[in-house]
């Protein structure tokens, strides 16, 4: 294999809706490039991203594949992603290690929902960006508007650089106005032929190309005198302002293609190897200190880790980018995220589903190794001594949830064990084992992304089980003052059981009000581990309960507020005065006063007419103009209030609160009611009561269940 400098090598991750042809677009710059003698097709399935069985069952990409090139001596990385946002996971990964983007927008559609999901990420990692208008042969093909949509959107530093001569069937040739030449592609695509731009073009190519010129001229202020002089710029001006604009984002250079038939892929070849940045250039990573990582060729070894994928036959396979110095199989190095020595074994450079073993890997490439012990996702490698750690991924919050309900006994082992393996390799997932709902619940982010966990579970792990509704986690309060007492007494022979207790309960408010028949003798505020506050207070006189028996009160307390009496839900934001009480001094002891304690809670929790509360998720939904009356209607079914809207362009931004209950399966009614061009994401907010009648439904679903 060929050892590349960092000088020669480009990292470039593809990006843009489902369907925008990003993977038949890799695929054809392999073939373009050599690297492939036969161009694979989604249909035949047999292109070199998208080969895991999933996929193919499919027919899209569900994985993020390193792909990698040789154009003209420049190394590409291309990794391809998937365009829907249920595997949104796989495509923050990959942004983390490029440092170029290219987007692909369907010239039937202009600019998607998961265009926008993917830019938002490019503008965080302030990663250099340009768009290709792919299928200007579609008879639906709209490039003007699909350019409309992109400048609205993304702004005057979108650039045309190319625009298709003809679209629908007819389209053979390209208008490059940067060159100011015409390509002319055969008519099963390849090498096309060199063209003066013809008359009837000549106009609309000088407005575009002058237009090229001015935008990168007024991003460079020598570049800008020279234009004012000369009146235009040269080959090699216009290449190096398009370097520097590109870096700083300043431009985003918008060229044409048509993947499918070949057309157009080499020249985005040869511009990401003249114009594009290689490491050195790049915009440099941060580290956790906040600290701009600079790449350096000489330093000691630093390699981090951004993807971990399953193989059969080694385990664990951790993709790396390499961010100083080279590294090589035997070398020793420390995680830092564990402390723990690693020593590198076989290193390899993939290309889809094949492994290139390699001795070798420079400062800005990206490899893979495999048996790298206790070595995850977002770790960083370095020597001993070396305290260097780079920022982690941070992967989006689920969106949607489900639980587990096995069907055979004693898999529950078994069950922890594969779902490690999952989390390992896609930390997008998340895996709740919830003792207080007594479910395992996994979040995603959204149907398909579980279909696909519900897939490798049963495929790989042999695994028989059912995804049910998870139980909803909710919370119990009281909303006035109620006054109880329990005396429990127990003799059974020997020694016996005595404890009374006298509590007042109150609703917890900000300013609560003293009683002039109660006297506090000390006072316990305890944040509680499912959110909201427990009051203690003691207000014991004369004796009556020794100091020694108030914690066991307050575990009998505790005990009975994490299965509250309403929906066997935790209890919060309660003050509890502990005023009177009885002892013996023989039989009295921890557990008769537990047991009071806990017995008194519950009989004063029902007088002090309890409610209860359910979790509120803020949301935002983003989504085009014409679905968003169909949006806001259908939050107003689910109980949502909205909160604001925003637009950017033909894309609103809708934020509400909507319960939880509401939101188990939105994403999938969501892609139902937009056909598939809305997303959205949720984060908690708080707790608020639920009506009456669902009070009451809970309260007898608890009943039912004690029951049985």
């Amino acid at each position: 294999m060929n050892v590349y400098s960092p000088s020669r090598i480009r990292n470039v991750v593809m990006l843009g809706h489902s369907g925008s042809g990003k993977t038949t677009m890799s695929e054809t710059m392999l073939y373009e490039s050599g690297t492939k003698k036969r161009r694979g097709s989604i249909e035949e399935k047999t292109t070199s991203s998208d080969y895991h069985e999933i996929e193919h069952q499919k027919e899209k990409s569900v994985f993020g594949t390193l792909l990698n090139l040789d154009w003209r001596g420049n190394k590409i990385n291309l990794i391809d992603t998937p365009g829907t946002a249920d595997y949104i996971g796989e495509v923050v990964g990959a942004l983390r290690v490029a440092d170029t983007a290219i987007f692909n927008l369907n010239a039937d559609y202009g600019v998607e929902v998961g265009t926008e999901l993917h830019w938002s990420y490019t503008e965080k990692y302030n990663i250099p960006s340009l768009f290709i208008v792919n299928k200007p042969d579609s008879d639906h093909s709209d490039f003007q508007r699909t350019i409309d949509m992109a400048k609205e959107r993304f702004g005057r530093g979108v650039v045309v650089v190319q625009y298709p001569y003809s679209e629908g069937e007819d389209f053979h040739a390209i208008i490059d106005v940067l060159k100011m030449t015409m390509y002319e592609f055969p008519e099963d695509g390849g090498k096309p032929d060199k063209l003066p731009i013809p008359d009837s073009h000549r106009s609309q190519a000088d407005l575009l190309h002058n237009e090229l010129v001015e935008t990168v001229a007024e991003n460079d202020e020598t570049l800008l005198d020279l234009y004012l002089e000369q009146g235009e710029l040269t080959e090699s001006q216009m290449q190096q302002g398009l370097q520097k604009s590109l870096l700083n984002r300043d431009i985003f250079p918008l060229f044409c293609c048509c993947a499918k038939r070949n057309m157009g892929t080499g020249r985005v070849m040869g511009f990401l190897g003249n114009v594009a940045p290689n490491p050195l250039e790049a915009n440099p990573p941060l580290t956790t200190e906040g600290e701009k990582l600079e790449l350096d060729e000489e330093a000691d070894p630093l390699m981090f880790m951004f993807k971990n994928s399953s193989e059969s036959h080694v385990g664990d396979m951790l993709y790396f980018k390499v961010y100083r110095g080279s590294v090589e199989p035997g070398l020793d190095l420390v995680n830092h995220t564990t402390g723990n020595a690693v020593r590198l074994s076989g290193l390899y450079l993939p290309n889809g589903d094949q492994r290139n073993e390699t001795d070798r890997i420079l400062t800005g490439d990206i490899g893979a190794a495999v048996k790298l012990k206790n070595t995850g996702v977002n770790d960083t490698l370095h020597p001993k001594g070396n305290e260097v750690q780079i920022e982690p991924i941070h992967f989006p919050e689920p969106v949607i949830r489900t639980a587990i309900e096995l069907k055979h006994e004693g898999e529950e082992d078994k069950l922890g064990t594969a779902l490690h393996q999952l989390q390992r390799e896609d930390p997008s997932l998340k895996v709740e084992h919830s003792q207080e709902l007594k479910q395992v619940i996994i979040h995603g982010q959204g149907e398909e992304h579980l279909a696909v966990i519900e897939h490798s579970l049963k495929t790989r792990f042999n695994l028989d089980f059912d995804f049910v509704q998870p139980r909803i986690p909710y919370r119990e309060t009281i909303t006035k003052p109620a006054r109880a007492e329990y005396k429990h007494k127990k003799q059974s022979g020997g020694a016996g059981q005595y404890g009374a207790v006298s509590m007042l309960m109150e609703p917890l408010k900000e300013n609560m009000p003293e009683h002039s028949d109660l006297k506090v003798r000390n006072t316990q505020e305890i944040e509680l581990d499912w959110g909201g506050k427990l009051i203690f207070r003691n207000c014991i006189v004369g004796g009556v309960i020794d100091n020694r028996f108030m914690p066991a009160i307050l575990k009998g307390i505790m005990e009975k507020m994490e299965s509250g009496p309403l929906s066997n839900c935790r209890v919060r934001d309660i003050r509890i005065s502990i005023y009177d009480g009885d002892m013996h001094s023989v039989d009295s002891n921890d557990a008769a006063f537990r047991t009071a304690a806990l017995m008194a809670f519950k009989a004063g929790f029902m007088k002090a007419d309890p409610k209860l509360l359910e979790p509120v998720y803020n949301i935002e939904v983003t989504v085009p103009a014409d679905h968003m009356g169909d949006v806001m209607g259908d939050i107003s079914t689910r109980r949502g209030q909205i909160m604001g809207m925003d637009s950017e362009g033909s894309i609103q931004k809708i934020k509400a609160q909507v319960p939880l209950e509401e939101l188990d399966h939105y994403a999938t009614r969501l892609k139902s009611i937009t056909h598939g061009s809305a997303r959205y994401s949720r984060s908690f907010s708080h707790y608020a009561r639920v009506p009456q009648d669902i009070q009451q439904r809970v309260m007898e679903e608890t009943m039912q269940l004690q029951e049985a």
